[in-house]
């Protein structure tokens, strides 16, 4: 997916986010093992978020796999380091369709 298309992607994943209570604190926070799309926070607890978009939510969630997860993870200790946050966490994916917007919680279980 090229930059600008995953700018347009987490533009309207932020903006889904403030409608829905949370605080977007970071996006495109880097570290040597890869990026969070966006860091957010809700109810005193840190979202890490990577945003996919695709023609259709089957397209989009494939490029969710194991390796981007585990390089989300390590910047995520990267981030909770660097910042001395000792506070609860979980890692989240928003879905960016044409037609839909969707929250997807806690989805290393």
């Amino acid at each position: 997916m090229s930059r600008s298309k995953g700018n347009i992607a987490e533009d309207k994943a932020s903006e889904f986010l403030l409608e829905n209570g949370f605080f977007v604190a970071e996006r495109n926070f880097y570290s040597r093992f890869g990026e969070i799309d966006i860091i957010a926070v809700k109810d005193e607890v840190i979202h890490f978020i990577e945003v996919k978009s695709g023609v259709d939510y089957e397209c989009a969630i494939q490029n969710i796999t194991q390796k981007k997860l585990s390089k989300v993870i390590k910047t995520a200790h990267v981030y909770m380091k660097k910042n001395s946050l000792d506070v609860n966490f979980v890692f989240d994916a928003i879905i960016v369709t044409p037609k839909n917007i969707e929250l997807l919680e806690n989805i290393t279980l």
